[in-house]
């Protein structure tokens, strides 16, 4: 699969090796490290608008 990019840093991720990962909305999101999955966890709309809004 081709890599994606981590909604909260915009680091891009291999989603086939990611360690961190959350689904939100019946979307799968891959983060870099715990610590973006976390942010994404506490606020996920904050991420996903960003996302949406280019």
């Amino acid at each position: 699969m081709a890599q994606v990019k981590d909604v909260v840093c915009g680091m891009m991720v291999d989603p086939d090796v990611a360690n961190h990962k959350s689904e939100y909305k019946d979307r799968i999101y891959y983060f870099c490290s715990p610590r973006c999955k976390t942010a994404f966890n506490e606020e996920p709309e904050k991420y996903v608008s960003q996302e949406d809004s280019g």
